[in-house]
């Protein structure tokens, strides 16, 4: 229900004037001007008495907003020095919270432990969860905080709790409507009426850090979400930073542990701090809008900075149902696609993607909200995270090592060698179930013995780099309990890896595709397989390709600019193929015309080198996966691993093999017949392969004969 606002006077409506409203607002010469007294007994007597009544962190710990203005204003940025010199100034709120905090879980997990003594856990388990949601709400945000994370993993807490934990997200306790009102009109510095011609009576939604209110602009019309601060939560999460960091510290030391857990605090407390500054998190959500808006499906709210203070944000109105309430695995596609991006693409990530944050709107798309907590993931760390997806899928625990050490996760002293060994005995078993059966949640969780063995540290970056991946597989997983995070965004990876023009990847990429200078064409089939897969739009997810369409993405991405690599990685490999074969044509001859005659057929000369047969047995499986193109996106890599040659006979062998797939012309048909449907500078990239291979073969021949005559 909304509440329709009388009209302003027009003299003091700033439709009077053409100042802009942010100017009037915020301007040093001019004092917020006094909200009338008669507005106060409008909403009080519109709303009813329950909107007044006292929430349950202010009753409970309303003793620690008794900050001084210039204390209070002092502890806008995240600063623990200066934290903990204002509450050594008042140790009795420090010791006061300290007690209350202890006596709270004490009392709680008492209950517990008499639970069990009693052998009553099972009958009492809904009553515990109802009552754990209510500790958290009297020690407010910081703690709901924490719990809020918890609650997006329906694989790791137990469906009462979660049910219970859940209900944090946006069903708090709502603190006075009239409270709200008048914060918003000391922040924006104007009378209700003059802002809004509607506001809603109650809260729409409730959180942790504040509670929103639906409104029309008087200016515009146009709907809004309104988001009020709640009072007293700066001094809160300050006090409770201070006390968990303290706790972390003290916890590093007893367990001797290699993770700096105080800079891991430190790291989730900047976050905080910057989401409690809504100034903050307005330019955040168009920086968000800019980057991802453009996605399709993905909605990303409009904010109104001119409306906009530390402790008032106003921005677009959405309305929806919450992802984790609807079963829509295409809404998870989305939010993958969109997760990759942030992540590995841009490197601009929101770090809180809990239920409460993720809609499916009414007309199908995915809407994020909230953007308070954001994180940034460097260029180099996303490299990094990227080579370490390709080892893992690979099995190269070798080269993950190493990964692990660019990444700060393990010290660049550590032996190599016996971490190698380690990290195959963790996962080797997970990666033999394919990549799309991959649990981020599991990895996480074998690696905890190794992590501690090997001294393993968190990075204060990556607690919430793994905080927002873990968090958006627990939502999926409510969707579907068999989806897996990294299994879906290792196409995107894969895709990235083949086009993207950075050397760092480029040079990952070659590493990848030869060993020990073998080309590996089973790993780069298993690339462009997956890479097909890395796809959005509803149609296509359907799975009901044909043929056509796949050999055309395939031939599209070869010809482009942005597979030159790969497509010069290909032309030579064909051209040292056909350069062997060659050479195997030339042996199959001379084996024939020295059949005949007297005392030659037991002699074998070949001019092939080791190199030359496997060059050999490469062109071969190339000429097989082109056969195969159109069906690569379903191929299960049927190619056998190489074999040694041992005699001549095997080297005539695989010659007639290849031999025998160039004259099956028709499993190249499919492909010649979409190349009309190519862009004209595809078709002309495709015109200048021939000349480009036949050039390659040639100076392949001549350095081989110039060194051979040398030699």
């Amino acid at each position: 229900m909304l509440l329709r606002l009388p009209s302003p006077p027009l003299s003091s409506s700033y439709l009077s004037t053409t100042t802009p409203i942010h100017l009037r607002l915020f301007s040093s010469s001019s004092s917020p001007r006094p909200r009338p007294r008669r507005r106060r007994s409008l909403f009080r007597c519109a709303a009813g008495n329950d909107l007044v009544e006292v929430d349950a962190f202010t009753n409970k710990s309303g003793y620690l907003f008794e900050l001084s203005n210039s204390d209070a204003n002092s502890i806008e940025d995240y600063d623990i020095s200066k934290i903990g010199a204002i509450y050594r100034r008042r140790p009795l709120i420090l010791l006061r919270r300290l007690f209350q905090t202890g006596l709270t879980f004490g009392k709680w997990f008492a209950f517990r432990y008499i639970d069990n003594l009693m052998e009553r856990s099972d009958q009492m388990f809904e009553v515990r969860a109802a009552e754990l949601r209510q500790v958290l709400l009297e020690l407010g945000p910081a703690y709901i905080k924490i719990a809020q994370a918890i609650s997006s993993r329906p694989d790791l807490i137990p469906p009462s709790y979660l049910d219970e934990l859940s209900l944090l997200q946006d069903r708090i306790s709502p603190f006075s409507t009239e409270v709200a009102i008048n914060t918003i009109e000391q922040e924006l510095g104007l009378p209700i009426e003059e802002l809004f011609s509607e506001i809603s009576l109650e809260p729409v939604a409730a959180a942790s850090l504040g509670q929103v209110y639906q409104a029309r602009l008087r200016r515009t019309g146009q709907v809004v979400a309104v988001k009020v601060q709640r009072p007293g939560v700066q001094a809160a999460i300050s006090l409770d930073i201070l006390i968990l960091r303290s706790l972390a510290g003290l916890l590093r030391r007893i367990r001797k542990l290699n993770t700096d857990l105080q800079a891991v605090v430190d790291e989730w407390a900047s976050s905080l701090f910057r989401e409690m500054d809504y100034r903050t998190e307005a330019n955040n959500g168009l920086k968000f809008r800019k980057l991802y808006g453009g996605i399709p499906d993905v909605l990303v709210p409009e904010m109104y900075l001119d409306y906009t203070t530390r402790r008032v944000l106003v921005m677009e109105w959405v309305e929806g149902q919450k992802l984790s309430e609807v079963n829509d695995l295409y809404m998870v596609e989305v939010g993958t696609y969109c997760s990759f991006n942030q992540l590995l693409e841009y490197g601009f990530y929101h770090a809180d993607p809990h239920p409460g944050n993720l809609l499916r709107t009414y007309d199908g798309k995915l809407a994020y909200l909230d953007f308070g907590m954001m994180g940034e993931f460097k260029q180099e760390l996303r490299n990094g995270f990227i080579e370490a997806c390709l080892h893992l899928v690979n099995r190269d625990f070798g080269a993950l090592a190493k990964d692990f050490v660019t990444l700060g996760l393990i010290p660049p002293t550590a032996d190599k060698e016996a971490v190698t060994k380690a990290l195959t005995g963790v996962f080797q078993n997970a990666v033999a179930k394919g990549v799309r059966n991959i649990s981020f949640g599991d990895l996480l969780g074998d690696l905890g013995t190794t992590m501690y063995k090997f001294k393993f540290r968190i990075p204060s970056y990556f607690s919430l780099v793994i905080r927002s991946l873990a968090v958006l597989e627990g939502v999926a997983i409510g969707t579907n309990p068999d989806y897996k995070v990294l299994g879906s965004t290792y196409p995107w990876i894969a895709r990235k890896v083949l086009t993207d023009s950075s050397p760092e990847l480029k040079s990952s990429l070659h590493a990848l595709l030869y060993e020990e200078g073998i080309f590996k064409i089973d790993r780069l089939e298993s690339l462009l397989s997956e890479a097909l897969r890395a796809r959005t739009e509803k149609a296509l997810l359907r799975k009901q390709e044909d043929e056509r369409v796949v050999i055309k993405q395939i031939l599209s991405f070869m010809l482009a600019e942005k597979g030159a690599f790969v497509r010069d990685i290909l032309l030579q490999e064909f051209a040292k193929g056909l350069d062997a074969l060659g050479l195997a044509t030339l042996d199959s001859i001379t084996t024939l015309a020295t059949a005949s005659i007297p005392f030659t057929s037991t002699f074998s000369f070949s001019t092939m080198t080791n190199e030359d047969k496997i060059n050999l047995r490469t062109l071969h499986r190339l000429l097989l996966l082109l056969s195969r193109l159109q069906g690569i996106e379903n191929s299960k890599a049927v190619i056998k691993e190489d074999i040694p040659y041992n005699n001549q006979q095997m080297n005539l062998e695989e010659a007639s093999l290849v031999f025998n797939q160039l004259a099956s012309i028709q499993d190249i048909l499919p492909i010649l017949s979409v190349i009309p449907e190519l862009p004209p500078e595809s078709q002309q990239q495709l015109l200048n392969l021939p000349a480009d291979l036949t050039g390659r073969l040639i100076s392949r021949a001549a350095a081989r004969t110039i060194r051979r005559i040398i030699l």
